[in-house]
């Protein structure tokens, strides 16, 4: 079967409000449902960056990351910078005088259709404690740059998931 063919053949198999799982020829993947995109934040405050944990349900336990969100999920057309700027400050209680867009990226391309901006917040300013919307549950942590790879470690530790985009913030170390 050429590339041309299995895109023929895509067939939506089930689609929900927010994911699509998707069968194109011999591949199945998963994507997110109406055109929906997520932004992940990177927030340096004086040398300290802004991580959430919080539960996911599919991994059945507590979560590291960068703060981020669901842009167009409940606005069509919202822009990634304001969904960014309103999603950091839902979560961590920071509120960002602007944000830049860095770039497109793909986490699992060979599951997942799904691609996330990543976003860079500046000149941050405390508004309240965060926590994200109800239900949500996040605790916030602001981490020493030069701790980030102790602090993972001891999260790791205690059973935290760690999210493969916390490995941006080990790359000095892991690179030497």
């Amino acid at each position: 079967m050429t590339l041309r063919q299995a895109q023929d053949d895509r067939q939506i198999v089930w689609q929900g409000k927010y994911i699509t799982v998707v069968k194109q020829g011999t591949w199945e993947y998963v994507g997110r449902a109406r055109d929906i995109r997520a932004a992940v934040i990177v927030a340096v405050d004086d040398g300290h960056v802004l991580l959430v944990e919080q539960y996911r349900v599919p991994l059945g336990r507590r979560s590291l990351e960068l703060p981020a969100g669901l842009v167009g999920d409940e606005t069509e057309g919202e822009e990634i910078s304001s969904a960014a700027a309103r999603e950091l400050e839902e979560e961590t209680g920071y509120r960002p005088a602007r944000v830049e867009a860095v770039g497109e990226f793909f986490s699992s391309p060979g599951m997942v259709s799904e691609s996330f901006t990543l976003v860079r917040a500046y000149d941050l300013t405390r508004v309240h404690a965060g926590g994200g919307v109800a239900g949500e549950d996040i605790t916030v942590h602001r981490v020493a740059l030069n701790g980030i790879v102790d602090f993972v470690a001891a999260k790791r530790a205690e059973g935290v998931a760690i999210d493969s985009r916390i490995t941006l913030l080990l790359a000095p170390a892991i690179l030497g």
